[in-house]
Formats: structure tokens, sequence, C-alpha cells
């Protein structure tokens, strides 16, 4: 299983969030190339990268920030917030992103999502936030009417290879990851699952491996030293009994 370690951008710091709540702030560093560079020499290979701003008004604010974090770490990164356009996705993978996250745009614009997992199928991969149990769109601001189950039947019908999803309940709580969710996830379909919110101890990594999880987004934890990334990376990396 990969780990991600995340980095949530905000007028070009690093910044966390908790359940997504913008006006809960916290500003972890002001370099957030140097915290991608300190992610690389713990070994990871992959980064997560979220643009608060252009989650919310669907714009790119952040993106020189991301230039210098992707040309300094060499890390593979994914990067969301605001995707909503070719020009957008297009604009992310020239400046050296691995896989752009699209959220908003793939509940509410199936035939764009349907084009764009056609012309970049190893590039796009869907965010899919949970709040009670329905989908949230805009940076979390608004919640749709979608089920998760439906739409997630939908994203696989359409050939979407990589879903992110997270429980917004459990985001930047340090209380544990939704391990029921993720089963669910895992056993119903056949797409590659990333876990995101509260992954919060080594027990949530290898409880989401021994899962079969393509992947686990770490985030708060890491910068408040309850997970060691290095630890969490080899514990992700051990084989299932």
């Amino acid at each position: 299983m990969y780990i991600f370690p995340a980095i949530d951008l905000m007028e070009g710091c690093a910044v966390r969030l908790v359940r997504g709540d913008y006006a809960q702030k916290t500003v972890y560093s002001k370099d957030p190339a140097a915290v991608a560079c300190s992610f690389a020499e713990a070994g990871a290979e992959f980064l997560h990268v979220v643009d608060l701003e252009g989650a919310k008004d669907g714009t790119t604010p952040n993106l020189e920030t991301i230039r210098q974090i992707v040309a300094s770490s060499g890390l593979k990164t994914e990067v969301g917030g605001g995707i909503r356009s070719e020009e957008t996705i297009r604009t992310y993978l020239a400046a050296g992103v691995y896989r752009v996250i699209l959220g908003t745009a793939a509940l509410t614009e199936p035939d764009f999502l349907s084009r764009m997992v056609a012309t970049y199928p190893e590039q796009i991969a869907v965010g899919v936030d949970i709040k009670d149990g329905k989908v949230a769109i805009k940076g979390w601001t608004e919640v749709s009417e979608m089920g998760l189950d439906p739409f997630c039947q939908t994203l696989e019908q359409l050939g979407v290879q990589t879903v992110i999803c997270t429980d917004i309940s459990k985001d930047g709580l340090l209380s544990g990851t939704n391990l029921e969710l993720y089963r669910h996830l895992s056993k119903t379909y056949r797409m590659n699952f990333v876990a995101s919110g509260g992954i919060s101890s080594l027990a949530d990594v290898a409880a989401l491996r021994k899962m079969g999880l393509y992947g686990a987004i770490l985030g708060k934890a890491l910068y408040t030293g309850h997970l060691d990334l290095a630890q969490a990376i080899r514990m992700g990396k051990e084989e299932n009994p």
C-alpha cells in the first residue's frame, strides 16, 4: 500500500483544517516545498496536494507553489482542488504533476469526467468526499444528494481507475479512520481506493493495508508528530500474513 503524505495549500502556505472548516485553520509552514522535500527524505514516493482556495472557487491560486513543490521534491505529486476544466488539467500536467484529482466536476459534469478519463486514463483520479453518507462538493462547502454507492457505481462504469475517498467527519481529528467505509469499498468495487481522513496511527495503516487498499493519505498526524512517515511507509510495504 502506498503512503501519500499531504500538503494542503492556502496563500502559499502548508495548512491543515478541521473537518474541512476554513475557519479552523492552522499554518504549519510558509515553505511547502521544504515540507515536500522532508517527506522525500523520509522515503516517500508520492505526495498529495490540495489547493484549498482553488477548491472553493475553481481557480489555481497556488500553481506556482505547486510547481516549486514538484521541481524541488521529485515526488510523484497528485493535485486536487478546483480542477474543473481540461485547460486546468493540462496546466498542472505541464507543471510536472503526476495525477490530477477531479471532485466537484466529477459529480456535476459527468460528460466532462467521461471525456477526461478517456483522454488521460492514468492521470485522472476522482475525489469522493463523504458527509453523512452524501457526496460533498466545492471544497466541502456544499453537500449534494448523491449517495456514496450510486456515485462509485457511476465512476466504475466510466472507467475511473483511482478514487480518493475522505470521510469528512474524521478529517483532522486524529481519532482514527473509518475502517468500515474502506472495507466496504474495497470489497464492492474494482477501482484503486486511497483512504483519507483521520488516519492517525500505525494500527490504522496496518488495517488499511490488510484490506488491500491502494493507498492512504496522511495529513495532520504527520504535522503533530502522532505518526512517523518513515515508519508508516515501512508498514504500508509489509506483506500481509
